[in-house]
């Protein structure tokens, strides 16, 4: 393989991995903070527990993104140096305020929180969580901020063939990132909420501290309900901004090859990008696309025969991504309504909380799929329309990335081997200790 697609692959694995420990930070924050408030205002030492032990899950989680998170910002000098001097003047402000803001902000404040239980009151202790919570999605919020310009560039000027900062607010206000910032915190609420009920089933199928994890599962799928709900709506909104900004990605989502008006949308189709059709089509809805994109059955939406082949994305990948997370966010929704219904009887729902443990996963796969469907489904492109991917890498040898590519592997697996494993090890453990009130169911 040639240095663009050793590199590619290599910002890849390290993004996919980095992911793993994102969306967990964002939501179980967030979950920590409310169920910490809830003891400060209502004194229930329950609730303090359990803010302690789904707070020692949290800190291993966030100890291994921070770890992931530099390794992949490197990459951005050592494998897309040409992309680095290119968006320098705008990518460089947006990456900044995350790292001397946000994420120094949050940092301290875990600390606070960490260190705090016994120092502070309860009240300034459950302070220090939210702002915890606050700082991690703002620091999501301008990464997805300078992602989304990537995707739709807006507020700059070309200047001596590099565009240059000129309009601020425009990148910060514009419509594509806040679209992808709802759209990425939603998903993370939903990977913490999913984590929560899962172990919490699986102490709940055991029995032991049966009243504490019934809680916790309550809080947390009151709290997954909510964003699953929020998830499709959302995502439907992103149809037409696609259809404006990323024709060939829209085109690519649907295997819509034809321009036409009444656009259908296939329940399954595959794809035969060499012959510029679909194969297979099945399931046809006339006019569902024109309806998502345009809001109208009538719209015309541009098909990929009339985008030229060195700018279409790989459709495959993009279409078949696209529609599993789509498969796993309608589960989500039927999985967390299910457990709306039988919220008062959940301890004798086995089958229900059987399928919960094995649903854990499922969110995170859901995530993953999500950026491939918008990172492979920009492609050529790494800036939308004015820098192709393969004039970003950098100028060194395939031999080297090759090498970097097997290390950053190698080390990765033992990561997460060693995460994942303290993180189950302390799940199953269970918490150090419970108020008698939660002995009782």
């Amino acid at each position: 393989m040639d240095t663009l697609m050793l590199s590619r692959l290599q910002f890849a694995v390290a993004t996919y991995f980095h992911f793993l420990f994102v969306p967990l930070t964002l939501g179980l924050s967030l979950l920590i903070a409310i169920m910490e408030t809830i003891y400060a205002v209502r004194g229930r030492e329950e609730y303090r527990a359990m803010a302690r032990f789904w707070g020692k899950l949290f800190l291993i989680n966030f100890a291994m993104g921070v770890v992931t998170g530099l390794t992949l910002e490197f990459q951005f000098g050592t494998n897309w140096s040409r992309y680095s001097r290119y968006v320098g003047d705008i990518f460089g402000p947006l990456l900044a305020i995350e790292a001397t803001v946000t994420f120094f902000l949050e940092s301290t404040f875990i600390a606070v929180w960490a260190f705090g239980w016994n120092r502070l009151s309860p009240k300034v202790h459950a302070l220090a969580i939210w702002l915890v919570a606050l700082a991690s999605s703002m620091s999501a919020v301008w990464i997805l901020i300078a992602n989304s310009w990537m995707q739709s560039p807006v507020g700059f000027a070309m200047k001596n063939g590099r565009p240059v900062l000129s309009d601020f607010m425009a990148i910060v206000t514009q419509g594509y990132a806040i679209l992808t910032i709802l759209h990425t915190l939603a998903g993370s609420y939903i990977v913490a909420g999913f984590f929560v009920m899962g172990i919490s089933a699986y102490h709940l199928l055991r029995k032991p501290q049966a009243g504490f994890f019934l809680r916790s599962f309550r809080i947390a799928l009151i709290f997954a309900l909510v964003f699953s709900i929020f998830e499709v709506v959302e995502g439907h909104m992103h149809g037409a901004g696609l259809a404006l900004k990323q024709p060939a990605k829209l085109a690519s989502l649907e295997a819509h090859w034809n321009t036409s008006a009444n656009a259908p949308v296939y329940l399954l189709a595959v794809p035969d990008p060499e012959n510029d059709r679909n194969s297979i089509e099945i399931g046809r809805v006339p006019g569902a696309l024109s309806l998502l994109a345009f809001h109208t059955p009538a719209a015309t939406v541009t098909g990929l025969k009339d985008i030229p082949r060195d700018q279409r994305p790989p459709v495959t990948p993009t279409f078949v991504s696209f529609r599993l997370m789509v498969m796993l966010g309608m589960l989500f929704l039927l999985l967390t309504v299910t457990g709306f219904f039988l919220r008062n009887r959940l301890p004798s729902c086995r089958l229900y909380l059987k399928v919960m443990i094995y649903a854990i996963p499922l969110p995170y796969v859901a995530c993953a799929l999500g950026w491939t469907v918008t990172e492979i489904g920009r492609q050529p492109w790494i800036v939308y329309g004015l820098m192709k991917t393969a004039e970003a890498v950098s100028p060194v040898s395939s031999s080297q990335v090759a090498a970097s590519l097997a290390a950053f592997t190698i080390v990765y697996t033992l990561l997460g081997i060693a995460a994942f494993s303290l993180i189950a090890r302390q799940a199953r453990k269970g918490p150090d200790a419970v108020p008698k009130a939660q002995s009782a169911g």
